[in-house]
């Protein structure tokens, strides 16, 4: 780790300590609604003092949650409310355990360590999947940079502005406000934009959906179409969860949480913060199920999903001008906030790997590289979007939900590894209950990965062959289960985890930790990764030039 100079109004690192890569990242928090000072170590006994510091705290969990609801997620959250009215609203009730477990477990990873993801993943599993996860990250982010600018020109093309000029404005935006060389100010910005997400309430009121209906349908699984029908219903319960739990949220919370000082002192808060955009997107998510199903029940659009923009027609023609208007504007909100944190997350990545400076703290002068990153992505996106045709935008979007569905697994997996890491976490490694968790979660968005791609590359694909993979992976994870679960009993009674004193444990630098064993289970996991990644992204990105070559 190279030394870098440190600002004068910045404390400096204590290197034994930890293995913090930017020094920008040690401080006061500032936060867009309080300030904490580094050196106040009072205890917080009060309900105001718990408040003020609550208030202080709050943002990486609200605006990774808020931000997942965006362009991508109306699209997909207005198919399933077109075409099955409210029948897999319990989708969401499911993703609720997984949202938090994967995010607290990124939150956890930033506060401890002080180091990024990517960073992560390249000094604990090596160079191959340390280029991998930042290439990956990079060119999945900026394809999801470009749905969210074609979620601007839906918009716009609803409310009558100049598409052209619609995309030009909000990368300017984007670019400005992380310009301002002040955490405080850019993330007051990104708040101010959640609390726009609530635009979704007066249309929701306005819509009037049943809510007896929409309460009963959110708690009781059920699969729309019958049996005839379930490719297409797997379809869209796989976009949901693509769209619901994303690879980028990983690595922007992990780097937010670093940016904005947070500790392992104040987890509890920034828990309680995450909990907070859980439910403020599972709510977004349901009431844009919930409207979109009353707005078309009963009309011959029903089952006819085509993009955003016929859904913000469809809310007119139910419920008056005004709804649809709302509706549109959410829509620029949410393509805005959610083109924030993928630009974020790609410029934090690329900062934390190539080791150069990385943080909103810093004005552009101070972090020329990061800044470049973040302004490029945008302005490539935004360029990109405007070149396009509606088929090619069409195509790009069906190229994103599948690529984020075959990677969201291995994310997911190194993720597992790393908070069972005792040199990177220490006493914050997963309990055993976590882990058995994790595991089937792990296994749950493997079997969806394979369903989606097999679906991408034969469209035609029958309810009995998926079917038949849902069987070969149920198998599968109940003979891995077994065997971890012997493993694991054996590994916990021979080396127990001492959580003492781990208030005030961070992870040493990463130079002087030792490198992780690399057992023979894992190497066979790793390969077992390594091939189905490489199988699964050829046979998407095949079809996909094929499609693009029949256009």
């Amino acid at each position: 780790m190279t030394d870098v100079t440190l600002d004068p109004k910045v404390p400096s690192i204590p290197a034994a300590r930890n293995a913090v890569l930017d020094d920008a990242h040690v401080g006061d928090i500032k936060g867009a609604l309080g300030t904490i000072r580094l050196d106040d170590t009072t205890p917080r006994h009060g309900l105001s003092a718990r408040l003020k510091t609550l208030l202080a705290i709050i943002g990486p969990g609200l605006i990774v949650m808020v931000g997942d609801n965006d362009a991508g997620a109306f699209s997909t959250y207005g198919q399933a409310g077109q075409n099955y009215g409210t029948h897999l609203l319990w989708t969401l009730l499911m993703l609720v355990p997984v949202l938090y477990v994967n995010q607290e477990m990124v939150l956890r990873l930033g506060a401890v360590t002080g180091v990024g993801h990517a960073r992560l993943i390249l000094e604990r599993f090596g160079r191959f999947w340390g280029a991998f996860s930042v290439i990956d990250l990079f060119l999945l982010n900026a394809l999801t940079l470009v749905t969210e600018f074609i979620g601007v020109t839906l918009a716009a093309g609803y409310l009558g502005l100049p598409k052209a000029a619609a995309v030009v404005l909000a990368a300017a935006i984007i670019i400005a406000s992380a310009f301002t060389g002040s955490f405080r100010r850019f993330e007051r910005v990104a708040i101010t934009l959640c609390a726009g997400s609530l635009l979704l309430v007066p249309v929701y009121l306005l819509v009037h959906p049943r809510t007896s209906q929409l309460a009963h349908d959110f708690v009781t699984p059920t699969m729309p179409g019958g049996a005839g029908q379930l490719a297409a219903v797997m379809l869209v319960i796989i976009s949901i969860v693509g769209t619901t739990v994303a690879p980028w949220q990983l690595f922007f919370q992990q780097s937010y949480v670093i940016d904005k000082r947070i500790t392992p002192r104040f987890l509890r808060y920034e828990k309680v913060d995450l909990w907070i955009g859980i439910v403020v997107v599972i709510l977004g998510a349901a009431a844009l199920i919930g409207l979109t199903a009353a707005a078309f029940a009963g009309t011959d659009a029903a089952g006819g999903f085509s993009d955003a923009g016929a859904v913000a027609r469809g809310i007119e023609a139910k419920a008056g001008h005004l709804a649809g208007v709302l509706f549109a504007i959410a829509l620029l909100d949410a393509s805005v906030i959610g083109a924030f944190a993928v630009s974020l997350s790609t410029a934090y990545a690329i900062g934390d790997v190539f080791g150069i400076k990385h943080s909103l703290h810093r004005g552009v002068k101070g972090a020329k590289g990061f800044y470049a990153v973040y302004a490029g992505l945008v302005v490539v996106a935004a360029a990109i979007t405007l070149l396009s045709t509606d088929s090619t935008q069409g195509l790009m979007t069906q190229f994103v939900q599948v690529l984020a569905g075959v990677l969201l697994p291995s994310a997911t997996v190194f993720l597992l590894l790393l908070c069972n890491d005792r040199a990177v976490l220490g006493p914050w490694v997963n309990g055993p209950r976590t882990n058995a968790f994790t595991s089937a979660v792990v296994g749950v968005l493997v079997m969806l990965s394979m369903i989606l791609t097999a679906a991408v590359v034969w469209p035609d694909i029958s309810s009995g062959a998926i079917l038949w993979i849902m069987t070969g992976c149920g198998v599968a994870a109940v003979l891995v289960a077994g065997y971890s679960f012997t493993s694991g009993r054996t590994a916990t009674k021979e080396d127990p985890v001492d959580r003492t004193g781990r208030e005030n444990w961070r992870m040493p630098p990463l130079e002087t930790l030792d490198k992780p064993v690399t057992s023979t289970t894992r190497k066979i996991g790793m390969g077992a990764l390594r091939a189905y990644l490489l199988v699964a992204m050829t046979m998407v990105i095949i079809k996909v030039v094929q499609t693009a070559l029949g256009h």
